[in-house]
């Protein structure tokens, strides 16, 4: 048993919607030469519930047993509130990629996260 199966899955998604957001960020920094301005008006794109839905579909096929777990968990968790103008569906698959990314950064796999923030940025389909 390792240190995140004590953890909240939705403490992981916390965790992981951090992540996730400073990979974005990171990438756009790194990719363009923006304005600060027009990068947090990019960020924001990349980080819509729809976006991290549309994200975590690309990535099923790819996830591993313990992975897939993480991702039934958070998907099947019970937050408190849903923000507005965002489908349920898309929420839930949003939280799932949250924790998922929480999770790997927690067990310190930081080629998983850059592999998987890899696929999710291609271009492929």
């Amino acid at each position: 048993m390792n240190n995140t199966d004590n953890i909240n899955i939705l403490s992981l998604a916390f965790l992981g919607d951090a992540v996730y957001s400073l990979m974005v960020r990171e990438r756009l920094v790194t990719d363009s030469a923006l304005p600060a301005g027009k990068l947090h008006r990019e960020s924001v794109g990349f980080v819509s519930a729809s976006a991290q839905s549309e994200a975590m579909h690309k990535l099923l096929p790819l996830l591993t047993e313990e992975e897939n777990d993480i991702f039934h968990r958070a998907r099947n968790a019970h937050p408190h509130h849903t923000p507005k103008n965002q489908s349920i569906g898309d929420y839930h698959y949003a939280t799932a990629l949250e924790a998922l990314f929480g999770y790997l950064y927690l067990k310190k796999d930081y080629e998983r996260l850059s592999q998987l923030f890899s696929v999710i940025n291609s271009q492929e389909v």
